[in-house]
């Protein structure tokens, strides 16, 4: 298909109706209507190939779903419900018509799932494929920030960390299919934003970060923007019997996996109660810095994860 045919294919793909929406995908640019009352929580997310993904590790389907899950999980940690999005692909001569109706199909895929159809967006040619997902999303409510977490306030997760970076492992040792690393591939290849969570957050957390780079870089981030200290415990993180186990079974941390994997778009909130479908996994307190509490005490932690330019910096690829 030449760009022309390419575009009325993926118009036929995402021709979806959605409340608010008066002009969808096809024309020059979607028109919206804005709930009324609603406030807008918009982010825009972007999946280059080499940097978040491989294609000998993943099909183009996964490749379209992963791209709008992780937008839709930015979304999620605000508290806020999905709305519309918009989709910008730049492809490479060697993606053919059949790779890009698969990768469309993942992405309209993810978008029912999330409730937020894919309403417009834009189609290149380049050297790099990448794939960057603008996800607007609504709000009656103040969006919870980063910011605003409370010394004394527990600490609390939903999802789960470190078995997509398990999973990653898994693949590129060719160990995929192992029953035990099964479920770290399927949490790599098809992660699923937590919005649900994220609405049972609104009214309860005073602050809120997903975990896409790493728990402890991320949930440093928390930390920093609101100027407190994190104790993180240990015998929470490991209480996945599953990561536990292909950790073992990979040679690996599981606790490393936990602390600084990475790509489990897992929620994590600040609160001083608990928060429907969140476990407490430590708590924050007066002054800066993060910790680790296990049973020999508590010892500083750096608040490592992924960090796209030190990547850059070392030369490192992803997981390395």
């Amino acid at each position: 298909m030449d760009e022309r045919e390419r575009i009325a294919m993926l118009s036929r793909a995402f021709a979806t109706a959605a409340p608010g929406v008066l002009v969808g995908i096809g024309d020059d640019a979607a028109v919206l209507e804005t709930p009324p009352g609603a406030r807008l929580v918009w982010t825009i997310d972007q999946q280059v190939e080499g940097v978040h993904f491989r294609r000998e590790l993943v099909g183009w389907r996964d490749i379209g779903w992963r791209s709008f899950m992780a937008a839709a999980s930015d979304v999620a940690a605000m508290a806020a419900a999905p709305w519309c999005a918009l989709s910008a692909l730049v492809l490479p001569g060697d993606v053919d018509d059949a790779a890009l109706e698969e990768l469309a199909r993942g992405q309209r895929e993810a978008a029912a799932v999330v409730g937020a159809p894919v309403v417009g967006g834009n189609l290149a040619g380049g050297a790099t494929l990448s794939i960057a997902t603008t996800l607007l999303g609504t709000s009656t409510a103040p969006a919870i920030e980063r910011r605003g977490a409370r010394a004394g306030d527990g600490l609390w997760m939903a999802g789960r960390v470190g078995l997509a970076a398990a999973g990653l492992r898994a693949l590129e040792r060719g160990a995929g299919y192992d029953a035990r690393s099964r479920v770290a591939v399927a949490a790599w290849r098809t992660p699923r934003a937590l919005i649900d969570e994220g609405r049972a957050m609104a009214g309860v957390a005073h602050a809120a970060v997903d975990v896409s780079d790493g728990l402890a870089r991320d949930v440093g981030h928390l930390a920093d923007a609101s100027g407190v200290g994190v104790v993180l415990d240990e015998a929470a993180l490991l209480a996945d019997a599953e990561l536990v186990a292909v950790a073992e079974a990979l040679g690996e941390s599981a606790l490393e996996l936990a602390l600084h994997g990475g790509e489990d778009y897992a929620l994590v909130a600040a609160s001083d109660a608990p928060i429907p479908g969140f476990r407490r996994i430590g708590e924050l307190r007066a002054g800066a810095g993060l910790a680790l509490r296990g049973a020999a005490g508590e010892r500083a932690l750096e608040p490592r994860g992924y960090d796209h330019f030190a990547a850059v910096r070392t030369g490192k690829p992803p997981g390395a």
